[in-house]
């Protein structure tokens, strides 16, 4: 299939941009980044849901479970972490078995839940990073 090159070329922009976004971040930036997609993700997923398209639920709801298994489960450290991480790895694993059974089953109240339990979640660590936003470049994280 051609594709345009006005269309290659704005995608290679999109990409170039996305990783500078990430080579420059810092690591509390790259969760909430994570947490950005996740939500976005599962928002998407319910949109497709509503409207039946049903490659699309399944497209999104990988791309989310993937984001709570490998990227913010994953980056769990449970040396640093102690009971906090605990329960967070416990909430990861409850989403992502809630998603696969909204995919089967095509439940968006189960979509729903996983973004109650979520967004919670995202705006804690948001806050998290807006106190420490003012600690010197270099320290921290």
């Amino acid at each position: 299939m051609y594709t345009p090159v006005s269309s290659r070329a704005a995608s290679a922009y999109r990409q170039v941009g996305v990783q500078s976004g990430i080579d420059g971040a810092s690591p509390h930036m790259l969760i909430k980044m994570l947490f950005d997609g996740l939500v976005q993700s599962l928002n998407a997923a319910r949109g497709a849901m509503q409207r039946g398209e049903v490659e699309e639920k399944g497209r999104h709801l990988g791309k989310a479970v993937r984001i709570l298994e490998e990227g913010l489960k994953g980056g769990l450290n449970p040396t640093q972490g102690g009971e906090l991480v605990t329960n967070l790895r416990a909430l990861y694993d409850y989403c992502i078995k809630c998603l696969t059974l909204a995919n089967l089953r095509n439940d968006i109240r189960l979509v729903e839940e996983v973004v109650e339990l979520i967004v919670p979640v995202a705006q804690s660590w948001e806050q998290i990073g807006a106190g420490t936003n003012t600690a010197p470049q270099g320290k921290g994280a």
